[in-house]
């Protein structure tokens, strides 16, 4: 062989393992890489001239088999802890499988957690079933001892609800967490653990940088919001007095006071006209803005037959909403 072939020879043989390398350790838009069990192949190429003419020759073929990594992240999809009160409540998570290979998950909730002041009862740990991201009994499936998830893809990614139940003694404002633990089916342990043929088509499985098992953490605070009314009246007399006569205007006013913690929805204070009074139309008012009679865009309506309703939405504890309106002694 020449000293023209040996370069050549040697060239090929360096590109052939170069390209091998690049094809084992290429970033992959998947979060483990190259999908478990590829096979990546490669075969060098010499070219030289033996005096007699161009030639060419073929190495061996090189055939690496892509093993299984085990990886798995798990977040809380709650922005903080959630107001809750005594009874049922739900925590929400979510599962990816960072490995490159389908891989199923072991899960386990845990309410005993170091500092909680109280520690809720798990119900169960569910799957979002349709997709959308919000518990729905009787459509989301409850998986069943031991929670295991279905075999996820690569990259996957799932929505888990860990359903429980607040004691009746938690207190206003105490806390409470869960933890929720995520780990392979195949095993876990320290990064670079090896599963000897656990993996897909009977390769190896390897536990990534995450040791395949993954914890979060959901929060709950105890909310003990409650709603309180308080009505006082007011009255002025055609004399300029307060006696209670025909013609006396009597100015009713209703305070919506919310304590506690939370939020109170969907809230509406409603009162009839009393016996022996006319309702005074365009007198309704709410924390002094005045709303109209008619059913329409604002939050208040007014009667006579009906008597009057406002509609004071979403509240916060910590508010007083106050609601007037006038009457006038027949």
């Amino acid at each position: 062989m020449t000293t023209d072939t040996r370069i050549n020879f040697a060239l090929t043989t360096i590109c052939g393992a170069a390209a091998l390398s690049g094809l084992l350790f290429a970033t992959s838009a998947q979060a483990g890489g190259v999908t478990a069990g590829t096979l990546i192949e490669n075969t060098a190429v010499a070219s030289y001239d033996d005096g007699a003419g161009p030639r060419t020759i073929n190495s061996n073929t090189v055939t690496v088999r892509v093993d299984e990594l085990l990886d798995v992240t798990l977040t809380s999809l709650d922005p903080g802890p959630i107001t809750a009160r005594p009874g049922d409540a739900v925590l929400a998570f979510e599962l990816t499988n960072q490995g490159n290979g389908p891989e199923a998950f072991r899960l386990v909730a845990n309410p005993a957690v170091a500092g909680n002041d109280f520690d809720v009862t798990v119900r169960a740990i569910a799957k979002d079933s349709n997709g959308n991201g919000v518990y729905d009994e009787g459509i989301d499936q409850i998986l069943t001892a031991p929670e295991t998830t279905d075999l996820l893809a690569a990259d996957a990614v799932l929505t888990l609800f860990v359903l429980v139940t607040v004691p009746e003694g938690a207190s206003d404002t105490q806390t409470s967490n869960v933890e929720l633990t995520a780990e392979a089916v195949t095993g876990s342990g320290a990064p670079g653990s090896v599963f000897a043929g656990a993996g897909v088509d009977g390769g190896d499985a390897i536990v990534g940088t995450t040791g395949a098992l993954a914890t979060a953490r959901g929060g709950m605070v105890a909310g003990m919001v409650s709603v309180q009314l308080i009505k006082s009246v007011v009255l002025r007399d055609p004399f300029g007095g307060t006696g209670a006569v025909p013609g006396t205007v009597a100015t009713f006013t209703i305070e919506a006071r919310v304590t506690g913690t939370g939020t109170i929805n969907d809230l509406t204070v409603t009162d009839a006209i009393p016996e022996g009074t006319t309702y005074a139309p365009g007198t309704l008012a709410l924390g002094g803005a005045t709303l109209t009679d008619a059913a329409d865009g604002d939050a208040g309506t007014g009667s006579d037959a009906a008597g009057i309703a406002v509609n004071l939405g979403n509240v916060s504890a910590g508010s007083t909403s106050t609601v007037t309106f006038d009457v006038v002694i027949d």
